[in-house]
């Protein structure tokens, strides 16, 4: 075995490690916060380096009614979150910050998840970009039918992100791929822990931006928050499976990950475009922590699983 080789199974099978690290790290050294500007290239790269195993083959392989449960998914998750926030009694910011939470797109690190667990990275991909694209609409009808209040945020803001972090990579990764198949190829033991070390970057630093409002917060209701975040992230895996039951394998692990992981980073965005008092952030913050050790876990556990 290589050292490339080694240095990848380490990173791949330690993941939930090295995530709990960056998370220690950015609260430790809020000043890294200031390299949340990279985020979106940090993404594109993350993102780019997961579909470069794609081919457009495995595109025309998903199937309609696989997305067609994952998208019901999606549009459970705010309810589920709204359920979660009023059964613990949340402050009404604080339930406005669970309801976006789960409304908006899926994780960006999905697909990757998805990869490292053995599931179909491209239909996880296209649930990515659907929901992302829908998310406009959703967000701002989750929290008016919900909570009687309307969110105004930069939906043109959201569009730019998902494009340049996601369908931009992705188009430009695919389209090497069918037209470079042996030379891209080569490297397919490598580019899914590419994105592994692009994920803990990112926690890193999303954790490192929003260390002040972590350690400001009441003890009690950051726990509170915790345990909500916990809660809803088990909600989503548990439906993604409901909802993957009826399909094959992979489909299945695929729904665990794009219903059970909420883009974090983007909730938090749209708190704050909405002019809401800090503590609505926290949902936010919380799920991300959660989501990425949670996922972590399952994602070498179901790899695992495969493997044996």
């Amino acid at each position: 075995m290589s050292r490339f080789d080694r240095a990848a199974t380490i990173l791949e099978d330690y993941l939930v490690l090295w995530i709990v690290v960056a998370v220690g790290i950015g609260l430790a050294f809020p000043s890294f916060g200031r390299l949340s500007p990279l985020t979106t290239p940090i993404l594109a790269v993350m993102v780019g380096s997961v579909s470069l195993t794609l081919s457009p083959t495995a595109f025309r392989r998903v199937r309609p009614r696989a997305v067609g449960l994952l998208l019901l998914g999606q549009i459970g998750m705010p309810v589920a979150a709204f359920a979660v926030a009023r059964a613990l009694s949340l402050p009404p910011a604080v339930t406005v910050g669970f309801v976006v939470l789960g409304a908006v797109t899926p994780e960006l690190v999905s697909p990757v998840m998805t990869e490292l667990a053995g599931g179909n990275t491209a239909l996880s991909t296209v649930v990515l970009v659907l929901v992302g694209l829908g998310s406009i609409s959703l967000v701002p009808l989750a929290v008016t039918v919900l909570l009687g209040a309307t969110v105004p945020f930069d939906p043109v803001g959201v569009v730019r992100t998902l494009l340049l972090a996601v369908i931009l990579p992705m188009a430009v990764a695919v389209g090497l791929r069918a037209r470079f198949p042996d030379r891209v190829g080569r490297y397919d033991r490598y580019y899914p822990s590419v994105s592994a070390l692009m994920v803990v970057f990112v926690i890193g630093i999303v954790t490192a931006a929003n260390a002040g409002l972590v350690r400001g917060g009441s003890r009690g209701t950051l726990l509170v928050v915790l345990v909500g975040a916990a809660v809803l992230n088990g909600v989503g895996y548990a439906l993604g499976w409901l909802l993957g039951r009826p399909l094959t394998p992979d489909e299945r692990v695929t729904a665990l990950f794009s219903v059970g992981m909420r883009d974090f980073a983007v909730a938090a965005g749209v708190v704050v475009a909405a002019g809401f008092p800090p503590p609505a952030a926290l949902p936010a913050v919380a799920f991300g922590l959660v989501e990425m050790v949670s996922s972590a876990a399952l994602a070498r556990h179901l790899s695992r699983h495969r493997r044996a």
